[in-house]
């Protein structure tokens, strides 16, 4: 069990861990808008699932593309600056919104949703790592889990708000310029705030082989940093899969229209939210591997039971809500065990676990599925990635555990 009295952050530390859980709402909200958006441009240009999972791909080739980049330009410049160059890049692709819902062309979208994935990886990048830095390192797992338990308020907020607007009659595709206009001004307001607030900037020891070659390091004495790597890839193709799929799924099923699929889609969002909340909380009491071993362990059955009972009613409908809580802990959980312990490595290991929101790209293999196949077989996707994370999972657990027996000795 864990001491529950270890503090979360230091009072010194209190101003900047709240400007980066705003950017995890931030974050959430523009993430969570493409499960909508999914739907909407289907509707409004006439297209299939596997053309409108472009929306998906053209944002998360931002991640991998701009990644590395992301990671050297943070080393340079700061936390700081990079949250700022972030925001700058965001609020651009926000604002060319307009001209694109004018013009009405679909590949003009996926241009912005590009350019707003390259704003998105720079604060990623900066954001997660950051968070895990602001306050002891017995809690960092917890910490971060906790700050981006607001990036579920955020995607909440963002398909309630956006997916009401968009299915309550503005069905022509000029209305989406509205939301995003509106997320570029808030966008740039808070870059100004962060430009006028001074953050604290964390100190790394480097050894010079790390100064010289920082990749090879991490892949040459960091051996389990691979396989986190793989996990949070595995994570990002199984729930982002889900969370752009839900409304076709739902509809597909003939359950519900796209409004109501939107609502309850907000619903399981929120259970999500309270299960980065709730996350939070118990790793602080029973060990952040555990606890990850358990939601793998459940999210695997999840999946298989909505493969299986999909002809019993809307029975798989509960499985996939209740899967939102348990899958909620999975990348901030990952990502503090990957970071641990690389020091000076920190920021460039950052930068490559950035990457792995190219696993939003496996939508296409679930549009494809879709429109291919039965409407349930596309969960076959999200499986495969939860089945990897289980293992990742299981070993950390195990080394977790023979660690604590060495210290009992």
């Amino acid at each position: 069990m864990r001491n529950k009295k270890t503090a979360l952050t230091d009072k010194r530390y209190a101003l900047p861990f709240i400007l980066i859980t705003v950017l995890f709402f931030l974050i959430g909200f523009s993430r969570a808008i493409l499960d909508v958006l999914n739907k909407h441009f289907q509707n409004t240009l006439c297209i299939s699932i596997t053309r409108s999972s472009l929306i998906q791909v053209m944002t998360f080739l931002g991640y991998f593309l701009l990644a590395i980049p992301a990671g050297k330009f943070i080393n340079r410049y700061g936390y700081r600056r990079g949250v700022i160059f972030g925001l700058i890049l965001f609020g651009v692709g926000a604002f060319l919104f307009v001209p694109s819902a004018l013009n009405g062309s679909f590949y003009a979208f996926l241009l912005c949703l590009f350019i707003i994935g390259c704003g998105l990886v720079f604060l990623e990048t900066a954001s997660n790592p950051y968070a895990t830095e602001l306050g002891p390192k017995e809690t960092s797992a917890s910490r971060l889990v906790l700050s981006q338990s607001f990036n579920g308020l955020g995607s909440m907020m963002a398909t309630l708000c956006v997916g009401q607007f968009l299915f309550r009659g503005y069905e022509e595709g000029h209305h989406i310029w509205i939301p995003y206009a509106i997320l570029g001004v808030i966008v740039l307001i808070i870059a100004v705030i962060f430009s006028r607030v001074s953050l604290p900037e964390i100190k790394y020891e480097t050894t010079d082989e790390e100064k010289g070659h920082p990749y090879k390091c991490l892949f040459q004495e960091h051996h389990i940093f691979l396989f986190g790597l793989l996990a949070l890839l595995a994570y990002e193709f199984a729930e982002i899969s889900i969370n752009s799929y839900f409304i076709n799924f739902t509809t597909g099923m003939d359950w519900m229209t796209d409004r109501t699929a939107s609502l309850v889609l907000t619903g399981a969002l929120a259970l999500f939210m309270i299960g980065r909340f709730f996350g939070s909380w118990i790793m602080r009491l029973m060990s952040a591997e555990k606890w990850l071993l358990i939601c793998a362990t459940i999210t695997v059955l999840d999946m298989i039971f909505i493969l299986t009972l999909c002809k019993i009613g809307k029975l798989s409908l509960l499985f996939l809500i209740i899967n939102y809580f348990f899958e909620a802990i999975m990348f901030p959980t990952i990502f503090s065990i990957v970071l641990k312990k690389l020091g000076g490595l920190t920021k460039t290991a950052s930068s490559l676990l950035m990457m792995t929101p190219i696993g939003g790209c496996g939508f296409l293999l679930v549009g494809l599925l879709a429109d291919r196949t039965h409407v349930v077989l596309p969960f076959i996707i999200p499986l495969i990635g939860f089945v990897i994370v289980w293992f990742y999972a299981f070993t950390v657990f195990q080394r977790s555990k023979q660690n604590d027996k060495k210290k009992s000795k």
